[in-house]
């Protein structure tokens, strides 16, 4: 049997293609050669391609590629080649995996730019009304003003009066010239494309 020297003076039995005639070694001292002849090389295969447990991801190429070792035809090169493929399809599939899973990013509500339109704005625009704000800005500002505190905050007339300082009988006459004014310009069709 022959023997190799590994780096740091560690010497091992090489693997040779007679070790893997069937009944040469008991089946235990025969998995002992493989793996301390191949694994070496497979941690190494993992380690290179990145993976997160390279240990772990070659226990599960030798608890793969063990059971048949009797199958394997080609010697050590056959088994060394059997290995690979097995260790390849393993790597593959880590990666397959790791594109797969979500990735986990902390939230930052700062960053975020999605938006989403409001139910109001989604009516607007099931109703054809996209333009409605255009409209609102072709009042007057006092007009404006009444009319936003009166239908978007739902104030009453005393409670718009109290908020601009103004009379009741002020914020209604506002009201009313607003809302002819929006109707002449929704007449007129002074929005329409």
């Amino acid at each position: 049997m022959g023997r190799t020297r590994r780096s740091g003076g560690d010497v091992r039995e090489a693997l040779t293609d007679e070790d893997l005639v069937a009944g040469a070694h008991p089946e235990s001292e025969l998995f002992a050669r493989i793996y301390s002849t191949l694994a070496p090389a497979v941690l190494g295969y993992f380690n290179a391609r990145g993976v997160e447990d390279p240990e772990a991801l070659m226990q599960d190429v030798f608890l793969s590629v063990l059971p048949r070792v009797g199958g394997i035809t080609g010697g050590v090169a056959g088994l060394r080649t059997f290995v690979f493929s097995v260790a390849h399809a393993r790597a593959v599939d880590y990666y397959r995996r790791i594109e797969r899973r979500p990735r986990s990013v902390d939230y930052d509500p700062l960053l975020d730019t999605r938006a989403v339109p409001s139910a109001e704005s989604e009516a607007l625009v099931r109703n054809g009304q996209t333009d409605a704000h255009l409209l609102i800005e072709a009042l007057k500002p006092e007009q404006r003003d009444v009319l936003m505190l009166r239908i978007v905050g739902e104030l009453s007339v005393d409670d718009v009066a109290t908020v601009l300082g103004k009379t009741p009988g002020a914020v209604k006459q506002l009201q009313r010239r607003g809302l002819k004014a929006l109707r002449e310009l929704v007449s007129e069709g002074v929005m329409a494309p």
